[in-house]
């Protein structure tokens, strides 16, 4: 081997470890290790000073290492009832925020990838352009709007449609709909991926068969975009279980999600084992799906 082949294949070697090292060490610095705290500090003892734990590694006679798992904190969200009302809460909210985004999101996004090329760009841009606004003064304006006092019970009154003022703010309704309108466009973009992939000549073919057409959307639309209705129901749940800026803001004393309790354990009653613990729960939970979900993604690929 020459010196000018020697060359290359070093170059080919590093390049390619290279290519692999950046996405795997971003993954390793800022996904991997964080959890690896997170997982060791649900461990730990809360105590009073800063930080707010205990270390589970501590030397003995400078001679033994010992480990101190404290298992108490994974213990206390099986018995502790709010750890659990929390979770299960969560999950009604975000189910029924990522039902209605569905509900809604599909006949948008398949209306955008029946149109035209040029009106599909300004549709999908009117989809995006909410994300060029801030997160939290897009929720916060609901809060004017759904108030005792606000725009929409003034309307209706002016209207002489309700007698009375609704209670449409610090509610658990109020936090769904913050959650369907600040998650919407999550929902619309994966079913337009999907949708817009259709070959509609196969709806024309089952139209000339005699099949109605509202058959031919269930048994061949539907399940030709069934991937885009998963991934944008994923993309619309699991951040929506976590979601506190939404409840912190909509939702009232009654509204108790995780994402509150986690921020009650962490800033207020500074519990971080704890706290560590519910986050550790939680996104136990919600792996659960994604491996579902890939390996729903993975079959038509072993079939082939």
């Amino acid at each position: 081997m020459n010196l000018e082949n020697l060359k290359n294949y070093f170059e080919r070697i590093f390049g390619k470890a290279i290519l692999i090292a950046v996405p795997y060490g971003w993954h390793i610095v800022f996904f991997f290790i964080p959890l690896l705290i997170v997982f060791g500090l649900s461990f730990s003892d809360s105590i009073v000073g800063a930080p707010p734990f205990a270390s589970i590694i501590s030397w003995v006679d400078e001679s033994f290492l010992q480990i101190r798992l404290n298992l108490w904190n994974y213990q206390l969200l099986k018995e502790d009832s709010l750890y659990l009302s929390g979770y299960v809460e969560s999950l009604r909210i975000a189910g029924l925020a990522t039902f209605f985004c569905l509900l809604i999101g599909y006949p948008i996004a398949y209306g955008i990838s029946r149109v035209n090329a040029k009106t599909r760009i300004i549709l999908l841009l009117l989809v995006i352009l909410p994300f060029w606004t801030s997160f939290l003064i897009r929720v916060y304006a609901w809060i004017g709007l759904l108030n005792y006092h606000g725009i929409i019970n003034n309307f209706l009154l002016d209207l002489k449609i309700i007698s009375q003022p609704l209670p449409l703010n610090n509610n658990k309704f109020s936090v769904c709909l913050g959650i369907v309108y600040s998650y919407l466009p999550f929902m619309i973009l994966p079913l337009y991926s999907a949708l817009e992939k259709i070959d509609y000549q196969i709806l024309e073919a089952a139209y000339d068969l005699g099949c109605k057409p509202a058959r031919a959307f269930w048994t061949i639309t539907v399940p030709l975009s069934m991937k885009g209705i998963i991934a944008g129901s994923m993309l619309v749940f699991i951040p929506a279980v976590g979601e506190f800026v939404i409840p912190e803001l909509l939702g009232g004393p009654d509204t108790i999600m995780i994402g509150k309790i986690l921020w009650t354990e962490f800033f207020t009653n500074r519990d971080w084992p704890v706290a560590a613990a519910l986050a550790m729960a939680m996104l136990i939970l919600l792996v659960l799906p994604i491996i579902g979900f890939q390996k729903f993604t993975m079959q038509p690929q072993e079939k082939e």
